[in-house]
Parts: C-alpha cells; structure tokens; sequence
C-alpha cells in the first residue's frame, strides 16, 4: 500500500469523486484519498462492500469482516464503484 501520491497529483482532489452519486446495492472498494484528513482506519483500505444508503454527504458500507457484516459510514471521495461481469 503506498501512503504516497504521485508528483502530479499531490494536494489535488478529484472533483469528480467527490460529487460522485453511488445507488444502493452498488459494489464499491474502498481507497483512500490522502489528500483529505480524516481518521481513515487502514483496515478498511482495499476492502469491497455494498452501498446500503446515504447519509447526508457520505454512504453507508456494509462490509465483511472476517464472518460478522459490519457497517460503516465512508465518504464519497474514499468509494471507487466496482463493475459487476454479467
């Protein structure tokens, strides 16, 4: 896991991301955006889960833990959606 951001994209946020709209039942993984300071636990980076709903400007994340699904709530910019192969 790099902790770092490229030389071109260092202090940049992408706008893009941070607008996105993500529907419920949506697959998502979860990465970080260093750029923004937030108490991110790094034992969510990398993990996948389904979007359940929104709440205010971030998204509720139902992700397996080991066996127990556990929620948590996650901002827009920390989701990348994920395409289902039909």
């Amino acid at each position: 896991m790099s902790k770092r951001k490229s030389v071109r994209t260092r202090g940049k946020l992408p706008l893009s991301k941070y607008f996105q709209e993500l529907a419920p039942g949506e697959t998502v993984a979860v990465v970080r955006e260093p750029a923004v300071q937030s108490a991110f636990p790094e034992r969510l980076q990398g993990r996948t889960g389904f979007v359940e709903t929104k709440r205010g400007k971030s998204y509720i994340v139902k992700i397996k833990d080991q066996k127990k699904e556990k929620s948590f709530i996650i901002d827009s910019i920390h989701l990348k959606k994920i395409k289902k192969i039909e």
